[in-house]
């Protein structure tokens, strides 16, 4: 979609810290880290929200849930824990209209986002 951050990042005309990419996903670097470890996972296809995501099919979100575990394990917090969020629309946190999925690890997690 024209004007989306993470679709601009995808195609690679915004730099980004890259973690981890395959063909549906790509994972990089947050530029506001709220954890040691804080990873931004996101489907090459833009897919505005949760919501929007093929309820029938869910392949990107699969996609997404692989890449979280292949990043954990990158990243060395798959054995000592680590959370995945995923915001949707304005009250739920959503900052880009992008589909996207934050994992944070590195230290102790409190209550809430990090």
């Amino acid at each position: 979609m024209e004007g989306c951050l993470f679709c601009k990042i995808a195609a690679g005309t915004i730099p980004c810290r890259k973690v981890y990419e395959d063909e549906r996903v790509l994972a990089f670097e947050d530029i506001q880290p709220m954890a040691p470890v804080h990873i931004v996972i996101i489907p090459r296809k833009h897919i505005a929200t949760l919501m929007d995501e093929d309820s029938d099919e869910m392949a990107d979100l699969r996609a997404m849930m692989a890449a979280a575990q292949a990043v954990a394990r990158l990243k060395e917090v798959d054995r000592r824990g680590f959370r995945v969020v995923i915001n949707c629309n304005e009250e739920g946190g959503q900052v880009v209209p992008h589909l996207h999925m934050h994992l944070l690890g590195g230290r102790k997690l409190r209550d809430g986002l990090a």
